[in-house]
């Protein structure tokens, strides 16, 4: 993201209906996160850094990750040195497993080549909630064409807008049976909202398929992997090397 861009971002969020749509937004991305202080937040796609303000506001201690120098700077500039920053491939990230608390991909999808793969790399670093938010091409906003101005400036046309089926399809590939929360806001025509706000506020928000914002969230459970190589070449033991470590082996009897 370029300093236009990141610019032209935070003037639509000062306008009235950005400021709304945006607060919307930050709500659901809360709600299905619950973050908690202390706990280890990695933004994949990290943009300008306002997820990563979000998430450092709740107590977080926060990482990001984004392909741009560019952005990586703004974020500099914004956080100084309290977030933890790389430049990067959300395919292929450069973190251990199960290291994150909370690993977030928000309007980044879209725009990556393989986002399967980025799935896959966002649950193997995370050991406890990822959490998934795209623009939504089955809404209304998305039917009239018009999903690309909830970006500023909008996207080329290599963006590539997501729905509900092939999220939870990306998320299931990788955790079979998980269970996923998820929900949706901005329901209304785009044209709606210098009027529209209240009516926006009464469309049940959990489980609706029909907002131009989905948010998925999903658990991962604390794994160990190990590398199994091939033994070319065995040690010879002698009778003093098979000789237990003392401390170790305590109270085994044979055939027990």
């Amino acid at each position: 993201m370029t300093t236009q861009a990141a610019t032209a971002q935070e003037d639509w969020r000062a306008t009235p209906h950005g400021h709304y749509l945006d607060g919307r937004i930050k709500s659901l991305i809360l709600d299905l996160t619950a973050p908690r202080a202390g706990e280890r937040h990695l933004d994949i796609g990290c943009g300008s850094g306002e997820n990563l303000c979000l998430f450092r506001r709740k107590g977080c201690d926060v990482t990001g990750i984004d392909p741009s120098p560019s952005s990586l700077d703004m974020v500099r500039q914004r956080l100084q040195n309290r977030a933890e920053l790389h430049q990067g491939q959300a395919e292929d990230l450069p973190f251990s497993d199960n290291e994150f608390d909370i690993v977030t991909l928000i309007a980044s999808l879209e725009f990556m080549a393989d986002p399967s793969r980025a799935v896959a790399e966002a649950i193997r670093v995370c050991r406890g909630r990822v959490f998934i938010g795209a623009m939504n091409r089955l809404s209304a906003i998305g039917f009239q064409g018009r999903l690309p101005t909830l970006f500023h400036p909008p996207p080329g046309k290599n963006a590539r807008f997501l729905h509900l089926s092939g999220l939870t399809a990306m998320i299931r590939n990788q955790l079979q049976g998980v269970r996923i929360q998820w929900g949706s806001v901005i329901f209304l025509p785009w044209g709606w909202y210098s009027k529209g706000a209240g009516l926006e506020e009464r469309i049940p928000v959990m489980n609706n398929p029909f907002g131009a914002f989905l948010g998925l969230s999903f658990p991962v459970t604390f794994s160990f992997r190990t590398i199994q190589e091939v033994i070319r070449e065995p040690a010879a033991l002698g009778a003093e090397a098979r000789r237990p470590v003392p401390g170790v082996v305590r109270g085994f009897k044979h055939g027990s």
